[in-house]
């Protein structure tokens, strides 16, 4: 039977040699420059995956060394009062003259205001008449309550339904032979009056409504009336300016109801059927004016205080017949001047300030800003905020050894303990980044040149190396910590003079390194073309061995197919012949 084309692809089927097994061995061999590339590649990898790391370490070196230059930091201070618990506040700006200062407030800032007139509503009613003025719509500074009250040690009920005429006789009924008492309304004084015989009582621990109360009804201890101790009807904040019980008319209104009044020479504009006085408050405390509106309910009157404390003014105009007249903030109404606070610094001359927070505009000291509340005196500390500062330049050092130990790990050559052989690092080869180590050395441990002050060199500041390595340490942390409170300045010097300073050299040697065509990026690229070079050779190394492997296995494919056709004619001989010898 003849061997199909398939099956003698079936190493050494018909020749008995396993040539397949032999060409793998072959290719094997051939196969040895690919390998070297590849592990030549896989260094190269290592190398980048290395110096990526380093530039990473190093990016943190470059942000916490330039932040030894920040605006601020080693002019930076903390001020606060030597007064335990004290309620004042303060703060000190940058560069802030450190020091005591002994503040005496004699004085405290106030406000102006102007106080309206009282009585701006008209009352609770216009006639003695009120049996049609119920409980719950009177316009009093407070709601009346449904319960019981007392006159005489007779209880009367009441409840928000029952019109003020109803009340009136109710109190009449009950007191029947207890004083009769008679209960009575007049409009033109807006208050309320009980009569009767002998002294009247009002009032027991057990009352659930607060009726007397709202009506301002008190014991007067004698025989006699009593009387409402003030008028009754009040504004009503929230009906429209129109329907809330104004005693003026305003007439200074065009046909739809809008008119203005000033404030401070601030417009205020209104509309009598739209606005109510809340919303007309809401306006003003909003506008521009600088001002806060209040309504007091229970004497009847609106207050205007100035938002800025000391003796500044208040002013309101208005057209005759206007809403702000109406309301008492014009004619009749009083100014309340405000004060100036007044205190002294360690015992000086006397000051003023309009305001409670004590500025530099005050006192002179540059930066210093102290919020008082109380006439006392207190002494508030301004220091160097060396806690920021140590911070800085803890950051610093930390980020400086991460660099230093990573390029000591990755260059660093050792011996085997066990067969004694070499080993080097991923960087060992790499003088550059040894170079880079060393130059950050020396710019830790230079002296910085040209500079006025006391502090040169971070020794000055208890910072040396740790012995036996190439790591910064704080070997004396009184020293440092004595240098940023009581020389500030000549740290700021060291760190951060103009491209001369600390800050300046370590910044432009790490831009060197790290900028896009620094060291650290061409030899970042020359890896990458070298990997790209790498990635080429085995490409093209590869397609010649594959067409090594094809030409062997068709080479040998075509043996086998020759032996097979022997074997096949051989066998047909061999056949012939025995037949003829039958």
């Amino acid at each position: 039977m003849p061997v199909s084309s398939t099956s003698l692809q079936l190493s050494g089927l018909a020749s008995g040699f396993d040539w397949k097994n032999f060409v793998n061995q072959i290719m094997a061999v051939e196969n040895a420059p690919i390998n070297r590339l590849t592990a030549e590649k896989s260094r190269a990898l290592n190398k980048a995956s290395s110096l990526s790391s380093l530039g990473a370490n190093m990016t943190s070196l470059q942000a916490s060394a330039k932040a030894l230059a920040a605006d601020g930091l080693f002019g930076g201070r903390l001020a606060s009062s030597s007064t335990t618990s004290s309620t004042w506040s303060s703060a000190a700006g940058t560069d802030t003259a450190t020091g005591a200062y002994q503040i005496a407030v004699s004085q405290l800032a106030t406000a102006s205001r102007r106080t309206g007139t009282t009585d701006i509503s008209s009352g609770l009613n216009a006639t003695n008449d009120v049996s049609g003025v119920t409980l719950a719509t009177m316009r009093t500074a407070v709601a009346v309550t449904a319960g019981k009250f007392t006159v005489n040690g007779q209880q009367i009920t009441v409840a928000t339904t029952d019109s003020l005429q109803t009340v009136f006789a109710n109190i009449a009924t009950a007191t029947t032979g207890h004083g009769d008492i008679t209960a009575s309304y007049d409009f033109n004084l807006d208050k309320v009056t009980l009569a009767g015989t002998g002294e009247i009582v009002l009032g027991a621990a057990n009352d659930t409504s607060n009726f007397l109360q709202v009506m301002k009804l008190a014991n007067s201890g004698v025989a006699g009336a009593i009387t409402s101790s003030s008028v009754l009807g009040t504004f009503k904040t929230t009906a429209a300016l129109s329907s809330a019980g104004l005693r003026a008319p305003v007439t200074a209104v065009d046909g739809s109801g809008n008119g203005t009044f000033n404030i401070n020479n601030v417009a205020i504009a209104y509309n009598m059927t739209t606005d109510t006085l809340k919303t007309l408050m809401t306006r003003i405390n909003d506008s521009a004016a600088g001002v806060t509106a209040s309504y007091d309910s229970v004497t009847d009157k609106m207050v205007l205080t100035n938002d800025s404390t000391g003796d500044l003014g208040v002013t309101v105009t208005d057209s005759v017949g206007g809403l702000a007249e109406a309301l008492g903030l014009v004619a009749g109404s009083t100014l309340t001047h405000g004060q100036n606070a007044l205190f002294t610094i360690n015992g000086g001359a006397s000051l003023t300030s309009a305001s409670n927070t004590l500025d530099a505009s005050a006192h002179g000291v540059t930066g210093l800003s102290v919020t008082v509340d109380s006439k006392t005196t207190q002494t508030i500390s301004v220091t160097s905020n060396t806690a920021s500062m140590r911070s800085a330049i803890s950051r610093f050092i930390q980020d400086y050894n991460s660099v230093q130990s990573f390029v000591d790990q990755q260059t660093a050559i050792t011996k085997d303990p066990t067969t004694k052989k070499v080993v080097t690092s991923v960087l060992t080869d790499n003088r550059e980044i040894q170079d880079w180590a060393n130059t950050l050395r020396r710019t830790a441990f230079a002296e910085i040149s040209g500079l006025t002050g006391t502090i040169k060199r971070l020794e000055n500041l208890g910072i040396d190396f740790k012995s036996g390595t190439s790591n910064l340490t704080i070997a004396d942390g009184a020293k440092l910590d004595a240098a940023l409170a009581n020389k500030p300045a000549d740290v700021k010097e060291f760190f951060n003079a103009a491209s001369t300073g600390f800050s300046a050299k370590f910044g432009t040697f790490l831009d060197n390194v790290l900028g896009t065509t620094g060291s650290l990026a061409t030899q970042q690229s020359t890896l990458t073309k070298g990997n790209t070079s790498i990635d080429d050779q085995i490409v093209a190394i590869q397609r010649r061995l594959d067409q090594q492997r094809e030409l062997l296995t068709n080479s040998f494919i075509a043996m086998e197919s020759a032996q097979s056709r022997l074997q096949q004619q051989g066998a047909q001989i061999t056949r012939m012949f025995s037949s003829s010898s039958s």
